[in-house]
């Protein structure tokens, strides 16, 4: 039951990463910074929960990572078909915009 909280949580961290990589230009500091800055949080979740390091937890957060990132990608390219706003790199004030 740990894991799925934890890879629920990591996967929700990862959409406003994954929204803000995608308005940015590929491999720039901010690439990587949306790519790397969710890892401390990861980490420490991991550490909290003592769900520890066995391999078979790393296929649960690695997947749950990348589906986030994947799902705030989607969610800015959706955002940005629309012509109703101008479209940032911060999800928060474009939900807030938009809603």
């Amino acid at each position: 039951m740990t894991l799925l909280v934890v890879t629920i949580l990591i996967f929700l961290t990862n959409i406003p990463f994954g929204y803000w990589r995608a308005n940015v230009k590929k491999l720039s500091f901010q690439w990587f910074l949306s790519i790397h800055l969710p890892i401390p949080f990861i980490f420490l979740a991991r550490i909290y929960t003592d769900i520890g390091f066995h391999w078979t937890t790393y296929l649960f957060s690695i997947s749950a990572f990348f589906l986030g990132q994947l799902t705030g990608k989607k969610l800015y390219n959706r955002f940005k078909e629309n012509i109703e706003f101008a479209v940032s790199s911060c999800l928060v004030m474009d939900l807030y915009r938009r809603f």
